[in-house]
């Protein structure tokens, strides 16, 4: 079973998204929060495997709830947005988010991509991805392609096209497929990826395999 916490100010939205998560077979909401703040205590008691977690809330917000998580780095998050890509998305995927939701995503897709997540993949499709790199991109661009570039070189070719495909938004299985290699294969060159760079969180993987493309 997967474990699901929900962080959310809005009582009506943790009462739906419950409804939701708990309908699927393979998930169970064990504990909801209304704000940032209670979301250590709350995972240090009910051990989540994601937390879905609303951005703005009126004392501690999403984002630095997500970022003091950072003692937990099993925990999955989600954060929860009304817009597609704002400043406060980039932020949370920067404080450790895997990946973003919108809150009027259909419930089959929300149930989804919990299961994404919680299975160590990012929640961004490509075209998400290439938004971020968007973003980011007029600033320190010649420093982070260098920074990205030196990183980068500290990995074995299979270990590169593993994070080639990670940039490109493909799951495991997908990069498995792709490599002729199987599922487990991926995830074994993938935590040898994040010892090398000293990361755990794809969607900053990605960000590092575009920046030394650019």
């Amino acid at each position: 079973m997967i474990r699901v916490a929900i962080v959310d100010d809005d009582a009506l939205v943790r009462a739906v998204l419950t409804t939701i998560f708990s309908s699927a077979d393979d998930l169970i909401v064990v504990g909801e929060a209304e704000d940032g703040a209670d979301v250590p205590a709350l995972v240090a008691r009910e051990h989540p495997d994601v937390v879905v977690m609303d951005i703005r809330m009126p004392k501690v917000d999403g984002i630095e709830a997500t970022r003091r998580l950072a003692d937990h780095p099993g925990v999955r998050v989600l954060v929860l947005t009304t817009f597609q890509l704002d400043e406060h998305v980039f932020a949370a995927i920067e404080a450790g988010a895997s990946g973003f939701l919108l809150k009027d995503t259909p419930p089959r897709d929300l149930i989804e991509a919990v299961r994404v997540v919680a299975a160590g993949d990012a929640m961004l499709s490509p075209s998400h991805t290439r938004a971020l790199i968007e973003h980011f991109a007029d600033s320190g661009r010649d420093r982070r392609r260098d920074d990205a570039r030196e990183a980068l070189d500290r990995l074995s070719p299979r270990e590169q096209e593993v994070a080639r495909g990670v940039a490109e938004g493909l799951s495991n299985a997908e990069i498995g497929a792709q490599l002729f290699c199987s599922e487990a294969t991926v995830k074994t060159h993938l935590t040898r990826v994040f010892a090398k760079i000293g990361d755990t969180n794809r969607v900053r993987l990605a960000l590092l395999v575009r920046d030394a493309e650019g």
